[in-house]
């Protein structure tokens, strides 16, 4: 008898991890989930947020094994969804718990597109941290899950040049001095969070301590050497659209 989906949703998040490294299968948790998992704060009842859904990574070309996993695990493929977009994202739902489990294969393209499968085997169940955070920082239109969850993150980890319960500074800053819309995106984000703040009821030391990292994440932004292909695109600035607002797709 397979192994029944759990109904902590945690559990289950990390029973699929579990069971995809059984089957040779790299799956790796991203999202607000994967953030509650390193951040002791997201629990806070000043970022606390509900939880309903779990997205995954995996390598390229992993389509029909992951299908056939999340089949065997007890979920619902969206088909027809997942036969026009398999080859980059496929839909899953668990029916009892009104679930949406999404998994990004090779890449994440939302806002933006990030890489964030190169480095998926850094961390045993996540997304490395920078990763992590780049994937809520891109979103242009954030909303309060996602700032909670950034200030959550940011709070709990500093910035530095690793990646062991640390946010990879050089990794992001990297990605940034290479992709103008994206370094646009983030830094508008960082800026837009620092505004909310004051609505999330944080002690005056954990405002303080977000404040002065979201201002290292700003300066290596600006500091990082650009690419040739940054400075072009920086010539047209907000003049020309540099992001895409993803469809969402209907829950099961």
């Amino acid at each position: 008898m397979p192994d029944p989906i759990r109904e902590d949703i945690q559990e289950e998040a990390l029973r699929i991890v579990h069971a995809g490294d059984a089957q040779g299968i790299l799956l790796r948790l991203l999202g607000g989930l994967a953030i509650r998992i390193h951040a002791p704060s997201a629990s806070h009842r000043a970022l606390a947020r509900s939880y309903p859904d779990i997205d995954f990574a995996t390598p390229v070309r992993r389509a029909q094994l992951v299908e056939a996993l999340f089949v065997d695990l007890g979920y619902e493929p969206n088909k027809t969804f997942n036969l026009f977009n398999g080859d980059s994202r496929l839909l899953f739902y668990d029916m009892a718990h009104s679930r949406q489990i999404d998994v990004f294969i090779g890449g994440f393209e939302m806002c933006h597109r990030l890489p964030i499968t190169e480095r998926l085997s850094l961390e045993p169940l996540t997304l490395p941290l920078a990763e992590l955070l780049l994937t809520k920082l891109q979103i242009v239109q954030m909303n309060e899950k996602d700032v909670r969850d950034i200030c959550a993150l940011i709070l709990d980890h500093p910035f530095g040049d690793t990646d062991a319960e640390t946010i990879n500074l050089p990794r992001i800053a990297g990605l940034c001095a290479e992709d103008w819309g994206l370094w646009r995106t983030i830094t508008l984000s960082a800026d837009k969070v620092q505004n909310l703040l004051d609505e999330y009821h944080l002690e005056p030391a954990d405002k303080a301590t977000i404040i002065y990292r979201l201002d290292i994440l700003r300066h290596a932004l600006l500091d990082t050497p650009k690419s040739l292909k940054w400075k072009m695109r920086a010539r047209i600035g907000d003049k020309m659209p540099w992001y895409e607002l993803p469809e969402e797709v209907k829950r099961g």
